[in-house]
């Protein structure tokens, strides 16, 4: 349920919020970021999602922000949950004020993706990025950027898995 403007204005004021973070990665172990059009972290590099509306369960949610964000279809359980986050912004969709709190649940994909079916609302450019270069980037937002981590962990679990079954017992 999308809730009138001046009523979720007072909710952003009032309370955090609740969202999905989609981290993207290509069989090249890129992430995809777009540049921000809009309140917070506008013009900043930033991962694709969404918030989780009123009365949506976190299954419709997911499958909605993939297919608005990403242009295809999945589901959640095809993803990885990284972590939850939280992310403070000093401004928000309406302005400077009120300032944002978010609660995020991100969730790490491998998808490849062309670049150009993406949609245009969220985001006025796409590219994938080479992890060490989002890292090291000051125009990735920092709230980006904290998802590498988790990138990491995820990575070293699948090599320590792999060895796993390579071992000879």
């Amino acid at each position: 349920m999308h809730l009138p403007s001046d009523v979720f204005q007072t909710v952003v004021a009032s309370t955090p919020l609740v969202s999905i973070d989609l981290v993207v990665e290509n069989d090249c172990g890129e992430i995809l970021l777009g540049l921000r059009n809009n309140r917070p972290a506008q013009g900043c590099w930033f991962v694709p999602g969404g918030r989780i509306l009123k009365c949506e369960s976190l299954d419709a949610a997911f499958m909605r922000l993939v297919r608005d964000e990403l242009d295809v279809e999945a589901s959640r359980t095809s993803a990885c949950f990284l972590d939850v986050y939280e992310h403070f912004y000093n401004d928000s969709v309406f302005g400077e004020t009120p300032d944002t709190h978010y609660v995020v649940l991100a969730y790490h994909l491998r998808q490849d993706l062309d670049l150009s079916r993406l949609p245009s609302s969220q985001h006025r450019d796409y590219r994938w990025w080479p992890q060490a270069e989002m890292a090291a980037s000051d125009r990735v937002h920092s709230n980006s950027r904290a998802y590498l981590s988790a990138l990491k962990e995820i990575t070293r679990h699948a090599n320590a898995r792999e060895q796993q079954k390579g071992a000879k017992w």
